[in-house]
């Protein structure tokens, strides 16, 4: 196991250098300059997120997609993500993957757009969606639309499945002392309970657990932070001046250079909202909507929430209690800060830790099936749900570190093709924002153009 570490951690290294990193920002920098600053858009994106009416043809309603979105991406992501980027990058990690997100908005809305504009409806009557249908009708390219399927169908079960079902067994365990074989088999019951039913199932779970587990985990960060209040500002200069200078060796803390905050900062931004990942765009197109931008707005509230609220929270939080300069691993160092808050502490995380990974869990279920089916047809549903269900039981005896950079690795070349067809289809993009939002069309219905069946 420690060779396989090893091994991984090396190819993490590779892939996460400076080259993607630098495509992954460049492109949410371009796509924001080429829509002229999208972020500006984002009340008019919430009021639209929060209407549950059928607006056009559709599997769930707007709420439902953005509910089922923000399920697989406010996960373990914006509490043990974030804590690793701060115990590896140091406080600075926390301003660059606000600064992913921040960017990121244009990113997710322009992704959203085109598998909403380029989606089919399948022979079963369903919607499908999602960058390999962009990557084959946009731009003529099935081997790249196949590549991306295959890398979001693996790449499901590191990001979506065995680091949500370790975080929640090692919490559990580590908390109340509960055995990680029977949490493991009661998660993957509860699993297939909801995911056999489909989206429909998905979403209508989703709609109610994400409110209820957003409002619980903020409030609980708010409350941490009241009791050291009166360091906040020297935590906001700390995370500042760390982001340019990088961190030296204060206390357990191992120290930073520069490129590591930024490494560790993007890339974890990237695995807590997945903008650029080609993910959400999977289910937004499965919404009912009118035309492809109002989804893209949708859609890019979910990175607002995800990044720019919840993880900045999370990473001003951790900051401000000290408990980095301990030398905690990811996981420990949450559990460190959180038993700051006098009883409850350790429950609300607990709590908060098992609704989030649970609802990612849910939702990239949807993502890795859909891809599936883009591969082999529908008949790879049914086989991908059951086999689903079964890593969730896997995933909570593997070893953290293997998990964690797996899901890191798998990351990166989902990532690649995506924002590929992000840069060449940019036109498109801009041409379809320009019809819809800037001549303030936004309630215009598009043209059915949703008619021709999926490939099998």
């Amino acid at each position: 196991m420690e060779q396989i570490e090893a091994i991984l951690k090396e190819i993490d290294n590779a892939v996460w250098g400076w080259p993607l990193v630098i495509l992954l920002l460049g492109t949410h920098l371009y796509l924001t300059l080429r829509l002229h600053f999208p972020q500006r858009f984002m009340g008019k994106a919430i009021k639209i997120s929060l209407g549950r009416r059928r607006e056009g043809k559709g599997d769930v309603s707007q709420f439902g997609a953005l509910t089922t979105a923000l399920a697989a991406t406010i996960g373990t992501g914006n509490i043990i993500g974030v804590a690793i980027g701060v115990a590896s990058g140091g406080p600075g990690a926390v301003f660059w993957m606000w600064i992913t997100g921040v960017f990121g908005i244009a990113t997710k809305y322009s992704e959203a757009l085109l598998s909403v504009k380029y989606r089919v409806r399948t022979a079963s009557g369903t919607m499908a969606g999602g960058p390999m249908y962009v990557l084959e009708r946009g731009m003529k390219s099935r081997w790249l639309g196949l590549a991306f399927a295959g890398a979001t169908a693996v790449t499901a079960f590191g990001i979506g499945n065995l680091v949500q079902s370790n975080a929640i067994v090692t919490t559990l365990s580590e908390t109340y002392g509960i055995a990680p074989i029977f949490t493991g088999v009661v998660l993957g019951l509860l699993t297939a309970f909801v995911i056999i039913g489909g989206i429909r199932s998905i979403a209508r779970v989703c709609e109610r657990l994400v409110p209820f587990m957003a409002f619980l985990y903020v409030g609980s960060c708010f409350a941490l932070l009241a009791l050291n209040y009166a360091e906040i500002p020297n935590t906001i200069a700390l995370i500042f001046t760390s982001a340019f200078s990088g961190h030296a060796v204060v206390g357990g803390f191992l120290g930073a250079t520069v490129r590591e905050v930024v490494r560790h900062g993007i890339s974890k931004g990237l695995f807590s909202n997945e903008s650029g990942l080609g993910s959400a765009p999977i289910v937004a197109a499965a919404a009912q909507t009118k035309n492809p931008v109002r989804q893209a707005l949708v859609s890019s509230s979910g990175t607002f929430w995800d990044t720019v609220v919840v993880c900045a929270i999370t990473g001003i939080t951790l900051v401000n209690s000290g408990a980095w300069l301990k030398g905690l691993a990811g996981p420990s160092l949450t559990q460190e800060a959180f038993s700051a808050l006098p009883a409850v502490g350790p429950t609300i995380l607990a709590i908060g830790l098992l609704t989030f990974a649970f609802s990612t869990i849910l939702g990239w279920s949807y993502y890795g099936e859909k891809a599936a089916e883009y591969l082999f047809g529908s008949k790879a549903v049914r086989p991908y749900r059951w086999a689903w269900v079964a890593c969730v039981v896997v995933g909570s005896q593997l070893s953290v570190p293997v998990v964690w950079t797996f899901s890191n690795i798998a990351n990166a070349f989902m990532a690649l093709p995506n924002l590929l067809s992000l840069l060449v289809l940019s036109n498109v993009i801009v041409l379809e924002t320009k019809k819809y939002l800037w001549e303030g069309n936004i309630d215009l219905a598009a043209e059915d153009d949703v008619d021709p069946p999926a490939k099998s």
